[in-house]
């Protein structure tokens, strides 16, 4: 990944932050110390990472809207007993659940539930990106 930082700069950032909002076990936490460390400045750094990966939150909520069921149950071997649970979360707690959408193993299935549910995208994006900036906004001030 260092190299890629090295390389590629905001456009690596922005691709391995997208990448880690998807169902791939990929720290774009990483990625964003690394690109402190390297100088990079902290306000576009955040901003950068935000947008990846709030971009691959929006590629998980429209799989969710458009089968969530079968993409969760064939490719990721989700039962129907852990989407009724999702459903289940979702009823008590509602979309403000979006916030936590950064959370590893928690967050990108939360998205596609969101998808599926049919969550206004508005609402989703609100609560999305709140969560995500303030992790990435808390990764910087840990690695400075």
């Amino acid at each position: 990944m260092d190299e890629l930082i090295l390389q590629a700069g905001y456009v690596g950032l922005l691709l391995v932050s997208f990448l880690a909002a998807t169902l791939l076990p990929i720290s774009s936490e990483v990625a964003v110390a690394l690109m402190l460390r390297y100088g990079y400045d902290a306000t576009p750094t955040i901003a950068v990472a935000t947008v990846g990966n709030y971009l691959g939150s929006v590629v998980n909520y429209y799989v969710g809207a458009r089968g969530a069921s079968f993409f969760l149950t064939r490719y990721v071997g989700t039962t129907a007993d852990t989407l009724t649970g999702a459903r289940a979360t979702y009823a008590r707690w509602g979309a403000p659940i979006l916030i936590f959408s950064w959370v590893p193993v928690i967050g990108d299935p939360l998205t596609l539930v969101a998808g599926a549910l049919r969550v206004p995208f508005v609402v989703f994006t609100a609560w999305v990106v709140a969560g995500k900036l303030a992790r990435y906004v808390a990764v910087a001030l840990i690695a400075s």
